[in-house]
Formats: structure tokens, sequence, C-alpha cells
């Protein structure tokens, strides 16, 4: 094994356990045990959650009385307080988030007891195979595209797309339709010959921002697992049109380690 594999996998291994260690951190992806959409509560009442929850426009309106138990930024929450995307409120070790998907607003409940954080063994990951990491040639699209995808709660919602990334495997060209992010890196949800059989039914994948000419990593030994893969109640895209590869990518996260049995 030469250096430059030698050192590859040693980083893979560390970008491995200290992507495992933070799914598993008290509010991770595993600590989420509800996602409540306020449309379909009218009376503002939650399950389980206290306080009078409604979407006013641009903002969620909490009301919360003493008795209710609820904080902001550790002290007693009462009286009406106005909450945007990303907010969050205490009620005791959970946290609720307010969160909006076009235009409709949403109460994430997340629990360090949750009972898929507690039986969490791992994530199953193929072990670091350089055959795995190729070079990309991104070209962005004119004008950015939105396209409808089901989602994992079985709704459709809009997916936006920035370009087309442009690789080869084993001798055959590839395409995927990715995302911009706000950093100028590159997202995926992909698909392949393994989803579903050996693997999640599909994963994301993160290249890092493109160079001037359009250049960047494809590394699918860091594939990785959606977040609805660790709990039901995320709303992970589903691949778009042309994101199902014909081969098997056999790298990467595949699965959740199985709990072990009593």
């Amino acid at each position: 094994m030469t250096d430059d594999v030698t050192g590859a996998a040693g980083a893979w291994q560390q970008w491995h356990e200290q992507r495992t260690a933070s799914v598993s951190e008290p509010y991770g992806p595993l600590a989420l045990t509800g996602t409540y959409w306020l449309d379909d509560y009218p009376e503002g009442k939650l399950p389980a959650i206290p306080g009078q929850w409604r979407a006013d426009g641009d903002q969620v309106v909490l009301t919360a009385a003493p008795e209710d138990g609820l904080t902001r930024d550790g002290q007693p929450l009462t009286g009406e307080v106005r909450l945007t995307a990303d907010a969050q409120v205490g009620l005791g070790e959970r946290r609720l988030v307010a969160i909006v998907r076009e235009g409709l607003w949403a109460v994430r409940d997340f629990d360090p007891q949750s009972a898929p954080r507690r039986a969490f063994r791992g994530i199953e990951a193929t072990a670091h195979d350089p055959r795995w990491t190729v070079q990309g040639r991104f070209t962005p699209y004119g004008t950015s595209r939105t396209v409808r995808v089901e989602n994992a709660d079985g709704k459709e919602r809009g997916l936006g797309l920035g370009g087309e990334l442009a690789f080869s495997l084993e001798g055959q060209d590839f395409t995927l339709q990715v995302a911009v992010q706000e950093d100028g890196s590159l997202w995926a949800v992909f698909a392949d010959a393994t989803s579903g059989d050996g693997t999640f039914r599909f994963r994301f994948l993160r290249p890092a921002a493109p160079d001037a000419e359009g250049r960047t990593g494809v590394d699918f030994n860091r594939a990785v697992l959606p977040p609805c893969a660790f709990a039901d109640h995320f709303v992970c895209p589903f691949p778009p049109p042309g994101n199902t590869l014909p081969v098997k990518i056999e790298a990467g996260e595949r699965n959740l380690v199985a709990p072990t049995s009593v």
C-alpha cells in the first residue's frame, strides 16, 4: 500500500469515527422523536408538547404558561414569543425546534433519551477503497432548477438543483444532478444498484466546492446515510430523475448496525 493510499485510508477512518460520534450526539438525528406540522393541529396543541403553537407568516407564535415548563436560553418561558426557523425551545432535556418547508411550519422534538439513540450500535460502512475516489467536473445550469420529488414522509416537495457533476467509474461515464450549497460545496441525493439491497434506499454525497474550471473530487467512500435512516421523522428528498446509477457503489455508509439481540 502506497503512502498516499495509507494516508487516505487513515483520513477516511478518522472521518468515519467523527461521523459516528456526530450522529449519536444528544441532539443528533437519532434523538428526533417527532415532526409536527402546525397545519395538522389547527387548535395549536401538539402531541405531548405543552404550550399553544401557531404559524403566523414567516414566524411561529408560541404562547406558554408557567406550568408548561418551557424554557428559552435556559430561562423560563411565559407569555407569547415569536420563533424564526431553527429557533429552539427547551422542555427538560428535550429540545423543540421550529422548521419551515415551502412555507409550512413544523416543530421537531429532540429527546436524548429516544429509543433509537439508546439502541444505536454504529454505522455499517465499507472500508476505504481508492477506486471509488475519482475526479469530477461540475457544469452549472444557466439558471437554478427546482424539481418535484417524493420525500421520506410520502409528500412531494421541491428540490433545488444547480448543475450536473460528471465523472467516470471503471471506464463508464455518469452524471448526477447536484445542488450548490451556500459555501460552494455540492450536494447530491443518489441511489445505485445496491440501494435497498445491501445499502439504505438512497444516500447523500457532498463533494467539495469546484475550482474555477469546475473540477472537484467525487469520493463515494464518503457517501452518507440521509437523516431519515436514523429517525422516521425526517423529510429527506428521494433522488431526482437521473440520479439512480445503474452500477453497484459498494462504498461508504451502508446501513445502521443492527441492535444486539437480548
